[in-house]
């Protein structure tokens, strides 16, 4: 097993997972005027989380590949990716599920995907002898 072409790859799959989820009630809502609301009504909105998801994912796909130093890419995508489970995280304990007709298992959703990235980078870092 390669795991200096897989550990970066579950990371992106972690990033990717993380902004579809945060997409999802935007496609799957008719009225998606209440969703800024949704978003909004937590300790951090999770947008945050969608933002440092594309950094980490562009830094994993670059040092994936070879066109980014790998242990800076690593570096960053781990940092990034315990920002992005953090405020997940935060947001799914304190958000209010009653601004939207969305199932409430959506911020568990979110909270459930976002370890992905740290796992990822983190196991990036190890394959690399960083960790």
């Amino acid at each position: 097993m390669d795991d200096l072409r897989i550990a970066p790859l579950v990371g992106i799959v972690g990033c990717l997972a993380v902004l579809l989820a945060l997409a999802a009630p935007y496609l799957l809502l008719e009225d998606a005027s209440g969703v800024a609301l949704y978003y909004g009504s937590g300790a951090i909105n999770p947008l945050v989380a969608g933002l440092f998801a594309l950094v980490a994912l562009i830094a994993l796909a670059a040092g994936r590949e070879g066109r980014s130093d790998p242990a800076l890419s690593a570096g960053v995508a781990l940092v990034l990716g315990v920002a992005i489970a953090a405020v997940a995280i935060a947001w799914a304990l304190t958000v209010r599920v009653d601004v939207v007709e969305i199932d409430t298992l959506h911020r568990w959703v979110v909270a459930a995907v976002s370890p992905l990235v740290p796992l990822g980078s983190a196991w990036f870092a190890r394959a690399l002898g960083l960790l």
